[in-house]
């Protein structure tokens, strides 16, 4: 059984534990491997919308949501290695997208490392198309030359029709 739900402050030392294990697979690009630290996890936590997932007892996932309309963002979506593969990811993403529907936002965006392959294709299934490319923001931190992909989705094409979409949407909780 997943739940997704609000992350706490007191949870950021575990939050960014899960974020750094999960983003390990990024350490053949990068001078650093953790992808955070505690006090960027806890400023996250306490003034954006950070949701967590848990299953089996235990902290299994994270996403950082922006709600800022028109076009909402998540980023630093993590699942715990020993939770990969069950289709947490697939729901914190849904659960970013509902939260970016009930902001007011018509669509939502990510940004990928075009190093990361495997994301392309995860992300088209749940309905993103790469809509174009950015720089890495902090090259410094790079031991290669990096850049994003950007991809977005659609969320509806109006309030009405999103509020339906939403309702049809798997359970945020089961």
């Amino acid at each position: 059984m997943t739940t997704i739900r609000r992350a706490k402050v007191e949870e950021a030392a575990a939050v960014t534990a899960v974020i750094n294990a999960a983003y390990v697979v990024e350490a053949f690009f990068k001078v650093h491997p953790d992808r955070t630290d505690e006090a960027e996890v806890a400023s996250r936590i306490a003034t954006e919308h950070v949701m967590v997932a848990e299953a089996d007892g235990s902290l299994a996932g994270s996403v950082t949501v922006n709600t800022t309309p028109p076009e909402g963002h998540f980023g630093m979506l993590s699942v715990a290695p020993a939770h990969q593969g069950r289709g947490i990811a697939k729901e914190l993403v849904t659960a970013a997208e509902r939260l970016c529907l009930e902001g007011g936002c018509t669509s939502v965006s990510i940004e990928v490392v075009h190093l990361r392959a495997e994301l392309v294709p995860f992300y088209e299934k749940l309905g993103y198309a790469v809509s174009g490319t950015a720089p890495f923001p902090v090259p410094e931190q790079l031991s290669q030359p990096v850049h994003f992909l950007m991809m977005s989705k659609s969320l509806a094409g109006t309030p009405a029709q999103a509020a339906q979409e939403a309702a049809r949407w798997a359970p945020v909780s089961h």
